[in-house]
Protein backbone atom coordinates (compact mmCIF):
# COMPACT_ATOMS: atom_id res chain seq x y z
CA UNK A 1 0.00 0.00 0.00
CA UNK A 2 1.10 3.14 -0.69
CA UNK A 3 0.05 6.64 0.28
CA UNK A 4 0.94 10.15 -1.73
CA UNK A 5 0.07 13.59 -0.66
CA UNK A 6 0.75 16.07 -2.91
CA UNK A 7 1.94 20.21 -2.09
CA UNK A 8 2.40 23.31 -4.03
CA UNK A 9 -0.69 24.02 -5.50
CA UNK A 10 -1.73 27.72 -5.38
CA UNK A 11 -2.62 30.94 -7.40
CA UNK A 12 -0.04 31.89 -9.73
CA UNK A 13 -0.54 34.51 -12.74
CA UNK A 14 -0.46 33.31 -16.71
CA UNK A 15 3.18 33.21 -17.44
CA UNK A 16 4.18 32.02 -13.77
CA UNK A 17 6.04 29.18 -12.76
CA UNK A 18 5.14 26.79 -10.21
CA UNK A 19 6.17 23.29 -8.55
CA UNK A 20 4.03 20.74 -6.94
CA UNK A 21 5.27 18.09 -5.02
CA UNK A 22 4.22 14.33 -4.07
CA UNK A 23 5.36 12.69 -1.17
CA UNK A 24 4.96 8.66 -1.24
CA UNK A 25 4.70 6.81 2.13
CA UNK A 26 6.20 3.36 2.29
CA UNK A 27 9.65 2.28 1.29
CA UNK A 28 9.42 1.18 -2.61
CA UNK A 29 8.58 4.47 -3.91
CA UNK A 30 12.03 3.59 -6.35
CA UNK A 31 9.36 0.55 -7.48
CA UNK A 32 6.47 2.74 -9.02
CA UNK A 33 6.06 4.42 -12.43
CA UNK A 34 4.88 7.65 -11.27
CA UNK A 35 2.79 10.08 -13.25
CA UNK A 36 0.49 13.54 -12.53
CA UNK A 37 -2.70 13.61 -14.13
CA UNK A 38 -4.86 16.33 -13.65
CA UNK A 39 -8.66 17.84 -13.77
CA UNK A 40 -10.14 20.82 -14.27
CA UNK A 41 -14.06 21.60 -13.81
CA UNK A 42 -16.56 19.61 -15.27
CA UNK A 43 -13.68 17.92 -17.43
CA UNK A 44 -12.25 14.68 -17.75
CA UNK A 45 -8.66 13.41 -16.07
CA UNK A 46 -5.97 13.91 -18.15
CA UNK A 47 -2.23 12.61 -18.01
CA UNK A 48 0.36 15.77 -17.76
CA UNK A 49 3.49 13.57 -17.07
CA UNK A 50 5.35 10.28 -16.08
CA UNK A 51 8.48 9.13 -15.14
CA UNK A 52 10.04 5.85 -14.68
CA UNK A 53 11.55 4.04 -11.81
CA UNK A 54 15.21 5.64 -12.10
CA UNK A 55 14.05 8.83 -13.90
CA UNK A 56 15.57 7.64 -17.19
CA UNK A 57 12.40 7.65 -19.30
CA UNK A 58 9.83 10.73 -19.29
CA UNK A 59 6.63 11.42 -21.16
CA UNK A 60 4.84 14.31 -21.39
CA UNK A 61 1.27 15.34 -22.85
CA UNK A 62 1.64 17.69 -25.75
CA UNK A 63 -0.38 20.29 -24.25
CA UNK A 64 2.89 20.69 -21.31
CA UNK A 65 5.97 19.49 -23.34
CA UNK A 66 8.47 22.07 -23.42
CA UNK A 67 6.74 23.87 -20.15
CA UNK A 68 6.52 20.77 -17.57
CA UNK A 69 9.37 19.35 -15.78
CA UNK A 70 8.77 15.71 -14.26
CA UNK A 71 11.40 14.33 -11.89
CA UNK A 72 12.06 12.64 -8.79
CA UNK A 73 13.91 11.81 -5.79
CA UNK A 74 14.05 7.74 -4.79
CA UNK A 75 15.80 9.28 -1.32
CA UNK A 76 12.78 11.30 -0.72
CA UNK A 77 10.05 8.92 -2.02
CA UNK A 78 9.11 12.51 -3.62
CA UNK A 79 7.77 13.20 -7.20
CA UNK A 80 7.98 16.73 -8.55
CA UNK A 81 6.28 18.33 -11.53
CA UNK A 82 8.18 22.17 -12.37
CA UNK A 83 5.31 24.00 -14.48
CA UNK A 84 6.89 27.02 -16.67
CA UNK A 85 4.93 29.70 -18.53
CA UNK A 86 1.91 28.64 -16.87
CA UNK A 87 -1.55 29.42 -18.59
CA UNK A 88 -4.92 30.12 -17.87
CA UNK A 89 -5.97 26.58 -19.07
CA UNK A 90 -3.82 24.90 -17.13
CA UNK A 91 -5.94 25.51 -14.08
CA UNK A 92 -6.94 21.97 -12.54
CA UNK A 93 -6.83 19.78 -9.54
CA UNK A 94 -3.29 18.24 -9.89
CA UNK A 95 -3.04 14.66 -8.95
CA UNK A 96 0.05 12.45 -8.18
CA UNK A 97 -0.15 8.25 -8.95
CA UNK A 98 1.74 5.60 -8.61
CA UNK A 99 1.91 2.43 -11.29
CA UNK A 100 3.39 -0.97 -9.64
CA UNK A 101 3.70 -2.55 -13.28
CA UNK A 102 6.37 -1.67 -15.86
CA UNK A 103 6.35 1.39 -18.20
CA UNK A 104 3.53 1.19 -20.74
CA UNK A 105 1.03 3.23 -21.56
CA UNK A 106 2.01 5.59 -18.39
CA UNK A 107 -0.99 8.20 -19.86
CA UNK A 108 -3.51 5.69 -19.28
CA UNK A 109 -5.20 6.35 -15.71
CA UNK A 110 -6.25 2.58 -15.72
CA UNK A 111 -2.65 1.75 -15.50
CA UNK A 112 -2.03 3.57 -12.31
CA UNK A 113 -2.45 1.45 -8.53
CA UNK A 114 -2.47 4.61 -6.21
CA UNK A 115 -3.60 8.11 -6.29
CA UNK A 116 -3.43 11.12 -4.17
CA UNK A 117 -5.89 13.79 -2.81
CA UNK A 118 -4.65 16.32 -5.41
CA UNK A 119 -3.90 19.89 -5.14
CA UNK A 120 -5.11 22.69 -6.59
CA UNK A 121 -3.60 25.04 -9.47
CA UNK A 122 -5.08 27.97 -10.54
CA UNK A 123 -4.02 30.50 -13.05
CA UNK A 124 -5.04 33.78 -13.69
CA UNK A 125 -4.80 35.83 -16.51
Amino acid sequence: QVQLVESGGGLVRAGGSLRVSCVASGRSFSRYVMGWFRQAPGKERDFVAAISLSGTYTEYADAVKGRFTISRDNAKNTVFLQMNSLKVEDTAVYYCAADRTAWSAQNDPSEYDYWGQGTHVTVSS
